[in-house]
């Protein structure tokens, strides 16, 4: 047999260590379960264990995270497609007709996780992506917070994709995804109450709620406007998208915003503010890539492939997410020390940095900047981060 190359045999290492927690994590729980165990269950030293995971946090939501790669791959193998593009030789599946029905739509997606009949409490528990007793400092729940407000942007900008154009449905997402996440919670802890179909209708039926949803952040009339500049870009190879799974290059001319774990809510700042035609581009950075980055990473593949079993390619965000763990695209930025407060962000234009911003409401400068009145906020302006109104049915991917 040919020998392993090194990076063959980390794999495989890897692998062995997952499979092994997955089962411990499955039979005794997140707080019981010891990384002794999971190490002779693996037939590895403790040692080898951590020099993969190097926390026992770190290594449930690897565990997790691998569950709901894996789940979204048996989605698209039951269906036929790759997630992406349909079924081989045909064209997308197309959106559901309406925004109340894409939402009910989502919501039986979203609590398949819902525990099976049988299961056991810890069993239970990996389904339902669990984070109970996990995120217990400030940091991690400032991550968690942060992202769900990324999750609830990104379901948003699916629904703005229906008619009329011009609508925010930011709360109405994160009104569903407080149902939803609701719902698993008296899942986890109190088995068999509730009837997830009833959660469906509900999901269905919140579309006609009138929430009064207006884009008005009170810091904007007072963020600096980004500063003019005329930097060379050179963006770093290999890099690829989370909503669509695909390799992107960084070259497009548009606005690319990089936050902190701590700093997600921005991301809308840059959507909203971007100008037509532009490409937006949200590249998420951490001090700490194997918790939080790990978290961050799980939540939100969790939620686009939710998003890619609902709706057409032609409706999903035109927002771009990049995790970026090592920090290239920082780098490359000439943005050293990024951390989970980072905030800063630049306009793109024909292959150069020409605006740059950092701090608070930087992605917003940094979209508005070359608008005749760059600096100032402007709620009517057309969103290029969402999808066209007309796209809902099923367009391109």
């Amino acid at each position: 047999m040919a020998r392993l190359t090194r990076a063959q045999q980390q794999e495989r290492t890897r692998a062995a260590v997952l499979a092994a927690a997955r089962r411990e994590f499955a039979e005794h729980g997140y707080a019981v379960t010891k990384i002794d165990r999971i190490a002779e269950r693996a037939e590895m030293t403790r040692g080898a264990v951590y020099s993969n995971f190097p926390t026992k946090r770190a290594l449930y939501l690897a565990v997790l995270a691998d569950l709901v790669e894996r789940s979204a791959g048996e989605a698209g193998q039951a269906d036929g497609s790759d997630g992406i593009t349909g079924a081989a030789g045909q064209a997308p599946r197309p959106s559901p007709d309406s925004v109340a029905g894409s939402l009910g739509a989502f919501a039986r997606v979203w609590l398949e996780r819902l525990p099976l009949t049988g299961d056991s409490p810890a069993d239970g528990h990996l389904r339902l992506r669990s984070l109970s007793g996990v995120l217990d400092d400030e940091p991690a729940r400032t991550a968690l917070t942060q992202t769900a407000r990324l999750e609830a942007l990104l379901l948003a900008l699916a629904l703005e994709s229906y008619p009329p154009p011009g609508v925010r449905r930011v709360r109405l997402a994160e009104l569903v995804l407080t149902l939803l996440n609701g719902s698993a919670g008296l899942a986890e802890t109190a088995p068999g109450f509730g009837d997830p179909f009833d959660v469906v209708r509900a999901c269905d039926h919140l579309a006609g709620i009138d929430l009064a949803d207006a884009w008005d952040p009170p810091h904007l009339p007072y963020v600096s406007p980004a500063r003019p500049c005329d930097d060379p870009w050179t963006p770093p190879a290999e890099v690829s998208d989370r909503i669509t799974g695909r390799p992107i290059g960084l070259g497009d001319d548009g606005v690319i915003a990089v936050l902190g774990a701590g700093r997600l809510a921005a991301a809308e700042e840059a959507v909203r503010g971007a100008l037509p035609g532009d490409r937006v581009t949200v590249v998420v950075v951490t001090g700490d890539p194997a918790e939080i980055g790990r978290l961050v990473r799980l939540r939100v593949d969790d939620l686009t492939a939710c998003l890619r079993r609902v709706f057409a390619p032609g409706a999903w965000p035109t927002l771009r997410l990049v995790l970026d763990d090592r920090a290239l695209v920082a780098a490359a930025l000439g943005l050293p020390g990024v951390g989970d407060a980072t905030e800063a962000a630049v306009r793109v234009r024909d292959g150069r940095i020409v605006a740059r911003a950092e701090g608070r409401g930087a992605a917003h400068a940094a979209a508005a900047a070359g608008a005749p009145d760059a600096g100032a906020p402007d709620a009517g302006a057309p969103d290029a981060g969402a999808p066209d109104a007309t796209r809902h049915g099923g367009g391109e991917a």
